[in-house]
Order: C-alpha cells, then sequence, then structure tokens
C-alpha cells in the first residue's frame, strides 16, 4: 500500500512567516486532489519548545544561518519557528486536513532537532512513523509539503534506509534555499540514493 505523507504544512513556513518558505503558500491547492488518491495520508508537523536548539535566541552571540555543534550534530540555527501550541505551529491555512488519518510530532526535545519525519537528526529516537506505516501495511510512500532542501530530503533519504519505495513530486513541495543551490543539491542526492522525483501530472 502506498502512503500520502504531508511534511509541516505549517503556518510559520509560509510566505510572512518567521521561516518562511517561497512559494509554500501555493501547495495547499496542489496537495488537495492529491489526498484522494491515496489510501492513507499522514503529515508531520515541527513541534518546538520554546527554548529548542535549534532557535538562534537559544545560543548567546549566534544568528540565523550560524552553524553550532550539538553532541555528535551540526545544528543550523533558525528563527523561532513552530513553538508547541502557538499560531505558528497550526496547520497552513487552506489546508485540507480531512483526509489526514494521524499526524507525527516531530523537533518536540528541546536538545535536537529533527528534520525527518522518522527522527531526530541523531538517529535517536524514533518519531513514530515508521511503526504506524509497517502496522498499515504501507510499501511505498509519496513526499509533499516543505521544506524539499530539509524536511523532505531527510524524510526521503530515511525512508529509503527503512526500505521504503519512495516518491517525491517535486512540484508540490517547495525550498528554503540558504543558498541558492539548496534546492538542487537536494534533488540530486535523492536521485542518486533512489528517490524517485517526479511531477504530479506524471503521476494522477
Amino acid at each position: 500500500m502506498q502512503a500520502l505523507i504531508v511534511i509541516d504544512m505549517q503556518n510559520d513556513f509560509m510566505p510572512g512567516g518567521p521561516l518562511g518558505t517561497p512559494g509554500a503558500d501555493e501547495l495547499a491547492n496542489l496537495i488537495h486532489p492529491m489526498m484522494g488518491k491515496f489510501p492513507l495520508v499522514l503529515a508531520t508537523k515541527d513541534w518546538h519548545p520554546k527554548d529548542h536548539v535549534s532557535f538562534a535566541t537559544s545560543h548567546s552571540g549566534k544568528k540565523v544561518g550560524d552553524v553550532v555543534r550539538v553532541g555528535e550534530v551540526d545544528q543550523i540555527l533558525w528563527p523561532v519557528h513552530c513553538v508547541q501550541d502557538t499560531k505558528g505551529s497550526e496547520f497552513a491555512e487552506g489546508l485540507n486536513t480531512e483526509k489526514i488519518t494521524k499526524i507525527f510530532y516531530k523537533g518536540a526535545d528541546s536538545e535536537i532537532d529533527s528534520y525527518s519525519a522518522f527522527y531526530d537528526n541523531a538517529h535517536l529516537r524514533k518519531t513514530g512513523l515508521d511503526a504506524y506505516l509497517k502496522e498499515h501495511e504501507v510499501d511505498a510512500i509519496a513526499l509533499v509539503g516543505v521544506a524539499t532542501d530539509y524536511c523532505v530530503l531527510y524524510s526521503a533519504l530515511d525512508a529509503l534506509e527503512l526500505g521504503y519505495d519512495v516518491m517525491v513530486i517535486r512540484d508540490a513541495c517547495r525550498a528554503i534555499n540558504l543558498k541558492p543551490e539548496d534546492e538542487k543539491g537536494a534533488v540530486e542526492e535523492m536521485k542518486k540514493k533512489g528517490v524517485k522525483i517526479v511531477l504530479a501530472k506524471e503521476v494522477f
């Protein structure tokens, strides 16, 4: 069975939000018709404590875009975003959530970030998504949402490692592009590892 996983379609990632992703506000209308094509639709949310380690404000003298070492992991510092139970952490206005069966929360541990829908960035803790997919006999997933160069990328790579057939619907994703070539590099890396990169018109 195949599942559609909607990655981090939250207010704070929409244009105008603290971590606004260009064009992310266009995605809801693109994702809606896809939801009816899959037997199972799941979603993820960034779900950070207000003192999360990924926030530049949690590090004295640091600014957004700086990189610090957290344990064994390099951590890019971001603006405060998707704090638990805030308006910014809610699903983006216009996203039809009726078909979403279950939501998986990531980044809830203040001491480590979690780009992937499956694990934290050190692969120390699981989100529960893998177990849920296996329980429902899902062997293939399609990813949409934000951001192509971070959470979609790492979710796709982890899914491959876990044995899933992985498809990323590129035109239903948007990238942050801290550096101009980040999206291109992410797509190339996913292709190289075995992720199918498709456009919506090619599969629907």
